[in-house]
């Protein structure tokens, strides 16, 4: 039996140009989707998936997801005298789902250096890599149907997705065999590449289990696509020395790191809200769509 996955490592140093000028002193991560952060929804991800510990890898202006995570004493006790008490367990509850730690990256120099930060936090022992913009909605968390591949093949396992056409070119993709329906092992990867190039329309997505020995492999890899220090040339590296495998989970995942993919995520969102749905439903209805 493997070691367990008992870390989450999340990345949250970028700087969210995409999102401009909301996220000049705000960061991405805190865009609410429907009325929680979207940081919030991949944490409750892991701890449904069994995770115990979550690693945040912040940067400068981000102290508000810090903030998020912790207790608000004087929020508590106000809805306390209120006598608001589901509002303050859920309060709580945030900051009471898992143990949180926080590491900085000073300079933005890629996913793979971000990931590294986290190195003395995981130790050595396997761990996950989620990245907050990557929403997945799903019956089975996403990061569970990875776990169980990791334990039944004892390796590293990589979230993908099938993407049409150029589409590509924005993600790292697989060249893969599948060994069983929606897993695959991988033979190759590469980021970014160009739609002539790409080896499969399997993309790599934000969620990642992997084992301690990615380390060093970080730390010889040399800057590659957009001169920072990719994860997928680190984990391409590692391939040659033990197996690694793909999940095309059972879900849809939204890029709300994207302005058309946050908006569809919120409304996809708040149509599974009991208490938004029927008025919300009302409202798109009225909508003339035709002009």
């Amino acid at each position: 039996m493997p070691a367990p996955i008992r870390k989450a490592v999340f990345p949250a140093a970028g700087l969210g140009t995409r999102f401009l000028p909301a996220t000049k002193a705000s960061p991405k991560e805190m865009l609410p989707l429907v009325d929680k952060p979207l940081i919030q929804y991949v944490v409750e991800e892991a701890v449904a998936s069994g995770i115990e510990s979550v690693i945040i890898v912040t940067g400068r202006g981000k102290t508000a997801i810090e903030d998020h995570f912790d207790i608000s004493f004087e929020l508590e006790q106000l809805l306390k005298e209120r006598g608001k008490e589901s509002d303050l367990k859920a309060m709580r509850a945030i900051s009471d789902m898992a143990r949180f730690g926080y590491v900085r990256q000073k300079e933005a120099l890629g996913l793979g250096h971000a990931i590294l930060q986290a190195r003395d936090l995981v130790g050595d022992e396997p761990f996950a890599v989620m990245l907050g913009d990557d929403i997945v909605d799903s019956e089975t968390p996403a990061l569970r149907q990875m776990i169980d591949v990791y334990e039944k093949y004892n390796a590293p396992v990589i979230g993908t997705m099938q993407v049409e056409g150029e589409a590509i070119s924005r993600f790292g993709a697989i060249d893969a065999e599948e060994v069983e329906p929606g897993v695959f092992k991988i033979k190759d990867m590469v980021e970014k590449p160009r739609f002539e190039e790409a080896p499969s329309d399997l993309a790599i997505i934000g969620r990642y289990i992997l084992t301690p020995d990615i380390f060093n492999e970080i730390e010889t890899t040399r800057p590659g696509a957009g001169g920072e220090i990719q994860i997928t040339d680190a984990m391409r590296s590692l391939l040659k020395k033990r197996p690694f495998y793909a999940v095309r989970f059972r879900g849809t995942r939204h890029d709300a790191g994207d302005k058309l993919g946050f908006l569809i995520a919120t409304v996809e969102f708040a149509l599974k809200r009991a208490d938004l749905s029927s008025e919300f439903k009302k409202y798109l209805r009225s909508l003339d769509l035709n002009e």
